[in-house]
């Protein structure tokens, strides 16, 4: 039946019941409540079904088969499809101080990902987040089908003044309710904010049950839930033969932003992607905040083959080469403190300039920007490619005693970082003409200096 504009609701056998269809209702107006099909169970006994399923949330919904990671979740957020990408049927764990963005991280996320169904599952956060979340989704179009994106949505709402035992239990509610849809042939993403207010909600359970407390007061059990938690996410082989996928995005908001208290240091074993939360970028107003260094994702090597067949067979050698620059410049950093950037040669004051192109015209994002809130593959690679094709140009005029004041003098590494915002995301053939750019810049610099 269509539950909404956006997803159509399958009526399925419960996956604890076998038997044979004796009689089906026609077609027409049913509650949830009606019988709908009547069963022989394989002891011959009758049972009636209706649309309504029950299910202990603690534990998984059975699958056929587990499947590898081989599809990325497209998230429009340069740095996360980019550089630290996330799998359909993989975990990620946000974590950050207070103010770092970890609910305006998954909001973008929730907004703009390519799942067909997100489950929000407000886990002890203030109550106008949650109000915030229904009032913007419910404005908001799904650019992929043109429907609101409340139409796809579920907000599970356990605000931080609700009982214990309910904050305890939403993570579980959500998750079930994911595998559910993933039942029936959807990919499911979950935001789960935050799982430290869960943890914390154990904690009290666990104190109220005069259970033996292990590091900072949490139980001793703390990581054996976890690991139950996100080892639930995953590419699947249902029952019915439809394939579907649950993943999970988990916001942990340590006290004080210490990622060495237990609840991050758990969520670090079992998650296989890290956007790591810097406060110095949130203060900055670098959005999203997520710190290229601290951050890393496994699926890299694993989403490689897609991003060759379905992009470009050089997305991935991109990637990595910007990496190594912003690397690079972490390291020409420390010496920049002590001693100043006028001392360094001028091949290092290049890759400094380089740094802060992919830092400020790639990595940085504008979520009240039409054009760069979300961003297709396409446009991410063909930035990429611009900012390399700079870089090489850049460095054969160093190479031949160009100092670095006089690249620096014409404007171009300014119009490369503002081809976010000046390159629309339906036209990437306007990349062609910036290719030319650069080229009349290289052009020009050798002429001056001949």
């Amino acid at each position: 039946m269509q539950e909404t504009r956006a997803i159509v609701h399958k009526v399925m056998v419960p996956p604890d019941t076998e038997g044979y269809v004796l009689d089906v209702v026609s077609d027409g107006m049913y509650t949830i409540d009606e019988p709908l099909v009547t069963l022989q169970l394989l002891d011959g006994t009758e049972k009636k079904l209706t649309m309504t399923q029950k299910w202990p949330i603690r534990i998984p919904r059975p699958t056929a088969k587990r499947f590898p990671a081989v599809k990325p979740l497209i998230t429009g957020q340069r740095i996360l499809d980019t550089m630290f990408p996330l799998a359909k049927g993989g975990t990620a764990a946000i974590p950050g101080g207070f103010g770092t963005g970890k609910t305006m991280t998954q909001h973008q996320v929730a907004k703009w990902s390519d799942a067909d169904v997100i489950i929000y599952i407000g886990c002890g956060e203030r109550g106008n987040e949650m109000t915030q979340v229904l009032e913007e989704f419910s404005q908001l179009i799904d650019p992929r089908s043109g429907n609101p994106l409340m139409d796809r949505t579920t907000l599970i709402a356990n605000t931080s003044n609700m009982p214990v035992a309910a904050r305890e239990a939403s993570l579980y509610s959500g998750l079930t309710l994911a595998e559910y849809y993933r039942d029936m042939g959807y990919h499911v993403a979950i935001m789960a904010d935050s799982t430290s207010r869960w943890a914390e909600a154990l904690r009290e359970l666990s104190g109220r049950l005069e259970e033996m407390p292990a590091e900072e007061g949490f139980p001793a059990y703390l990581a054996s839930r976890l690991s139950a938690f996100y080892e639930r996410a995953g590419m699947m082989q249902n029952l019915n033969g439809t394939e579907g996928s649950v993943t999970i995005i988990g916001a942990v908001s340590p006290q004080g932003g210490d990622f060495s208290e237990p609840v991050t240091q758990n969520t670090k074993r079992f998650v296989r992607c890290f956007w790591g939360l810097d406060k110095s970028l949130s203060y900055a107003r670098h959005f999203p905040a997520i710190h290229w260094l601290t951050s890393y994702s496994e699926y890299v090597n694993d989403l490689a083959p897609w991003y060759m067949d379905h992009v470009d067979k050089k997305f991935v050698d991109n990637r990595n080469r910007l990496m190594a620059i912003l690397t690079q410049e972490s390291s020409l950093m420390e010496i920049v403190k002590l001693i100043g950037a006028d001392v360094l040669p001028d091949d290092q004051k290049l890759v400094l300039e380089i740094a802060k192109v992919i830092r400020v015209g790639f990595l940085q994002q504008n979520a009240f920007h039409k054009d760069d809130t979300c961003v297709p593959l396409e446009k991410q690679f063909k930035m990429m490619e611009v900012i390399l094709y700079l870089y090489k140009r850049s460095r054969t005029l160093i190479s031949m005693g160009m100092p670095m004041s006089i690249l620096k003098e014409e404007d171009i590494f300014d119009k490369v970082i503002s081809i976010k915002y000046d390159v629309p995301n339906d036209k990437p053939q306007m990349f062609k003409e910036y290719m030319k750019m650069i080229d009349e810049f290289y052009n020009r610099v050798m002429e001056r200096n001949a």
